[in-house]
């Protein structure tokens, strides 16, 4: 527990107002503006005393619903978990998307080039834009696909689905045909329990 206690105060002495410090669970959290964000994970990765020189992971999340209650705040969010091998310490970064509409961060590829496809990925589940992103296109999705399937918003059956044509003798996509249903739960009677 020291060793969490000097890191946060490290990371107050060098970081100072430009970002929030979290100290919970025996995990430190660096919440920054995206203005910042560019800056401070380049500080985590250079700096002597800080030394995070491995991104290990960054994902996108959407905090429209947050514990299962209306959020009140930015929505859109990408997190990076970083590893300091050299003083053998984690600290998580979360950078808040100004926008709701337009979610977008600078990309941190020319720092960590491990955060290429997190980013692609973020960009295609969630539509967090990357700054400066050397190729910021989809990974997982179909380049056609429509929407960003991670959204809280997002609906379940999608917006199109795709069929092979006979008649065109291609793949077309059509909007989802999928009929709502009433789902009924099967009761089961004790009398007849495993009989």
């Amino acid at each position: 527990m020291a060793d969490m206690t000097q890191l946060q105060a490290a990371l107050e002495s060098i970081i100072g107002s430009k970002a929030k410090l979290i100290n919970a669970f025996g995990e430190i959290t660096i919440e920054c503006a995206a203005a910042d964000y560019y800056d401070i994970m380049q500080t985590l990765r250079d700096h002597e005393e800080l030394h995070f020189e491995t991104l290990v992971d960054l994902c996108g999340v959407d905090y429209s619903e947050y514990k299962n209650e209306p959020w009140e705040g930015k929505r859109f969010a990408a997190v990076s978990q970083l590893l300091s091998i050299k003083h053998n310490r984690r600290v998580r970064v979360r950078v808040w998307a100004d926008d709701d509409d337009f979610p977008i961060v600078d990309s941190v590829v020319a720092l960590y080039n491990s955060a290429d496809w997190y980013e692609r990925e973020a960009f295609d589940l969630y539509g967090i834009l990357f700054n400066k992103h050397p190729d910021l296109r989809r990974i997982l999705t179909d380049y056609g696909f429509v929407g960003h399937p991670f959204r809280k918003d997002f609906p379940i059956s999608g917006y199109v689905e795709m069929r092979y044509d006979e008649a065109e003798g291609r793949v077309v996509y059509q909007p989802v045909t999928i009929e709502p249903r009433e789902i009924t739960p099967r009761v089961v009677r004790e009398e007849h329990y495993g009989g």
